[in-house]
């Protein structure tokens, strides 16, 4: 049966030594991590003009509240180390929202409980009975976990010096429902009622509860929303405000924040939103889920009793489409009539590939509907898939390799396993007895990894009879690898940065004629990214010429959602879908349905559904109440949960985005939320920017405006007016060994995007390099950007606010060159001005 969703804290708890372990090995394996003895806020990652403690874990900012001329920032802290535990409150106060003063810890955990998030507010009647009129207590409504239970219920604590003291209330918990998944507490006063209004999660149903009270003590249940939007992971931290549509105060329409993990738009964290009415009681959003994806040509639908001409590999698929639910699975539902794809048949330790025949691409997208697993396909160069029938420019030697690639398992072998496609090398033909060599074309290293599939014999290539895979430089063996006894391939990569610009070759070896003297090898590949072991793939992949240039998967979910690759690329070619199945564990199948090409994308939950940041580093944002002018700030953490415990980064882990100031506007016809920086990070830009030379900038890539320009903490403004450039824009923190990180607009899927894949240390964790990317249409044929850049983060706003992109990287320290690009075409630089930012550290 699939695995079911566990809850972000009892993952992040139960994960708690491991992510020590993790958060120690990535500190030890980072060689540009600051030394201990390095003074603090100038090690060599660390922001500075974004908030961080001076030591130890940090995670979501909380309690947010305006008072006496101070905007207080609590957040999730760790007072005892640097990876997630013993969660506490942290405090740290601003006038501006930019200088920060880091103050005592504000409410420690204890025996008994945890302390998670929640909100602040001053409570100017004293209706709590906490301070006085003349004296309003603040009060902090946290979530307390239990430490012997797990129960989440929401408690009180309250300051009455300015937050610098707290007394937890002796009537705790306030609202008990003796749930485990129940957190997150955002309270503010609601005028028209005279009373408290509580926005806290149902994490684990997608849902959020409103309750109202007098007193924050006794509280009465209003209503309920959800679920609705993207619902792949656990709903967190919600926050609810109200905002006048482009600035009409007679049109104001409420806005609820409900970030989500996992689940999110660039994968793992993220912040999502819905706009609506709120009318005391209940929420309402605008948007009702409905749609209807554009209309197209069937070209699989999985309604017959078999699969025609898709030809199926291993046993996952079954001997035709599925009804549906599986035995043994959960509900599945989401797909278009009777049939779909499902590769569950026997639970999850089933592997296996189901290929469509080759075709002619004729229309500009292929739509389908995807569920099951969340194991991405890992991409880089294709050297060998052996699928094709032949071995393709490969030479052998000897007989144990035969004419061909095998198409699996051979006569007198042991069930093979864990090969992708139809075709892997096995040199068990003829039983152990045969021997040879079968060797690749030279290829030029100009990838970080070789990543590959690996099984059979256990013998060494500096052993008297080897079976192995070789990497050879100059002809001399500089990288080998090994199967373990035994039929299933398994993930295995080789770090070849050392290597990169040389000539290389790969090499299968089958010199042992004893037990296991046989090697099976498949899906040579080389890329920027380390494969992880154990992660194969719950992928539907597009393959084009024998790679695979289109790929998606599912959310974790039985629930089948509808997806689409831009084909038009590859008008005029001839193109193969792939289902592919390869892994046996939680959630390891994959469903799909519906495959139509059409002229017009479809659009899933995930890209229908309102984000706050399209970047993999923005989660648990929430705003301030009480700030003056009515205006509506709000902050997120600066991190992910996919691999925050593994950030390079000591002897601090965690950081909080800039503030930003949210408005709604009208874009595109659609009212949108849109963010941008706090105006007082323009106090820390130094006198005299840099300033770049108008004009066109063709097919290349060059200095934006000389070593001026150059820095690691950056405010960047720049326009450009369109011409036929595919893709332009600007590149971050350059460097040596071709460190960048690239901040671009793609005029043909109208998205800006941010490319960290070659930004630094990025090979911590596999979901960490990558490309995210947010819609973004130009105004008339004009890109606007602002870029914040730091030691280890980028933020950037495109438009007026409405794509927002925040992501971590982590260059090496001499990498801070700025350079304008243009590709496929030109581009009209109109302006661009680059200020250095001043420390924002007292």
């Amino acid at each position: 049966m699939s695995s079911g969703r566990v809850s972000r804290h009892a993952r992040v708890r139960t994960a708690a030594a491991a992510a020590a372990v993790c958060a120690l090995s990535a500190t030890l394996l980072a060689p540009r991590a600051a030394a201990a003895d390095t003074p603090p806020y100038s090690e060599t990652y660390r922001p500075q003009f974004h908030f961080t403690p001076e030591k130890n874990w940090m995670n979501d900012p909380n309690g947010l509240v305006y008072y006496k001329g101070e905007y207080h920032l609590f957040y999730q802290y760790n007072p005892d180390g640097n990876a997630w535990g013993d969660m506490s409150w942290g405090h740290a106060v601003s006038t501006d929202l930019v200088h920060w003063q880091q103050l005592p810890l504000a409410l420690p955990h204890d025996d008994r409980e945890m302390v998670f998030s929640g909100s602040a507010v001053v409570d100017e009647e004293n209706t709590t009975g906490f301070g006085t009129r003349k004296n309003p207590p603040m009060v902090a409504v946290y979530t307390s976990h239990s430490k012997t239970t797990g129960i989440q219920s929401q408690a009180l604590a309250y300051s009455t010096d300015r937050g610098r003291t707290w007394t937890k209330y002796q009537g705790n918990p306030v609202i008990d429902i003796g749930s485990r998944d129940f957190r997150d507490p955002k309270v503010q006063w609601y005028e028209p009622t005279r009373s408290w209004l509580m926005t806290v999660s149902l994490s684990a149903e997608h849902k959020v509860r409103f309750y109202s009270s007098k007193n924050l003590k006794d509280w009465t249940r209003l209503s309920e929303f959800g679920p609705a939007g993207a619902t792949g992971g656990v709903w967190e931290c919600p926050d609810l405000f109200p905002l006048a549509v482009d600035g009409d105060t007679n049109n104001i329409k409420w806005v609820l924040v409900v970030n989500i993990n996992p689940g999110g738009i660039a994968g793992g964290s993220a912040a999502q939103y819905f706009i609506g009415d709120f009318d005391g009681t209940k929420f309402t959003a605008d948007d009702n889920g409905a749609y209807t994806p554009p209309a197209g040509t069937v070209v699989q639908d999985f309604e017959g009793t078999g699969f025609g001409a898709w030809t199926a590999t291993g046993s996952a698929f079954g001997p035709g489409p599925a009804a549906g639910t599986l035995e043994g699975q959960q509900t599945v539902s989401g797909f278009d009539g009777r049939g779909l794809a499902n590769s569950f048949h026997s639970g999850d330790a089933t592997t296996g590939t189901l290929t469509s025949p080759s075709f002619t691409v004729t229309s500009p997208y292929l739509n389908f509907e995807i569920g099951g697993g969340r194991h991405p396909h890992q991409s880089g160069k294709l050297l060998a898939d052996f699928d094709g029938g032949t071995y393709a420019g490969w030479t052998t030697t000897g007989d144990a390799f035969g004419p061909a690639p095998a198409t699996g398992t051979l006569p007198g072998q042991q069930q093979v396993s864990g090969f992708q496609g139809g075709g892997l090398v096995n040199t068990f033909l003829g039983g152990d007895a045969t021997t040879g060599t079968l060797t690749s074309p030279e290829f030029t290293v100009d990838k970080r990894y070789v990543n590959f599939l690996i099984g059979g014999g256990d013998h060494p290539a500096d052993s008297p009879g080897p079976t192995a895979l070789e990497l050879l430089v100059d002809g001399e063996v500089v990288r080998s690898a090994t199967g373990k006894d035994a039929e299933a391939l398994e993930t295995a990569s080789w770090n070849i940065q050392d290597l990169a610009g040389k000539k290389a070759r790969i090499r299968v070896v089958d010199g042992n004629t004893g037990g296991w003297g046989h090697i099976n090898a498949d899906q040579i590949v080389l890329s920027d990214t380390r494969a992880r072991p154990g992660a194969q793939e719950t992928a539907v992949n597009l393959i084009v010429d024998g790679q695979v240039v289109r790929t998606a998967t599912g959310s974790d979910s039985e629930i089948l959602d509808r997806a689409s690759f831009d084909t038009r690329p590859y008008l005029g070619k001839e193109a193969r879908i792939q289902l592919v199945d390869m892994n046996t564990g939680g959630w390891g199948h994959i469903l799909a349905d519906q495959f139509t090409a059409a002229d017009a994308p479809a659009l899933s939950a995930l890209q229908r559904a309102g984000w706050a940041d399209y970047g993999k580093d923005y989660y648990a944002a929430v705003s301030w109440e009480n700030a003056p002018g009515g205006k509506r700030y709000m902050i997120g953490w600066m991190s992910n949960w996919d691999y925050a415990g593994a950030v390079p980064t000591s002897p601090w882990r965690g950081a909080q985005s800039i503030p930003r100031q949210m408005a709604l506007r009208t874009v595109d016809g659609r009212v949108r939320l849109t963010s941008k920086p706090v105006s007082s990070v323009k106090s820390l830009r130094q006198a005299s920017p840099a300033t770049a030379t108008a004009g066109i900038v063709t097919n290349t890539s060059k200095a934006l405006a000389g070593p001026a320009a150059d820095g690691e903490t950056l405010d960047i403004e720049a326009a450009f007016s369109l011409k036929d450039a595919e893709r332009f824009g600007l590149k971050v923190r350059t460097g040596a060994a071709g460190e960048e990180t690239v901040i671009g607009y793609d005029t043909t899927a109208q998205e800006l995007y941010v490319d960290r894949t070659r930004s630094g240390a990025v090979d911590f964790d596999g979901t960490f390099p990558g490309v995210q990317s947010a819609p973004l249409r130009a105004v008339n044929g004009k890109i606007k950007l602002r870029i914040l850049v730091d030691r280890s983060s980028v933020e950037v706003f495109g438009g007026s606010g409405e794509a927002v992109i925040t992501d971590q990287i982590f260059p090496d320290p001499a990498a801070q060159g700025v350079q304008v690009f243009a590709e496929n075409g030109s581009v009209q630089l109109d302006k661009a001005t680059v200020w250095h930012l001043d420390s924002a550290h007292r």
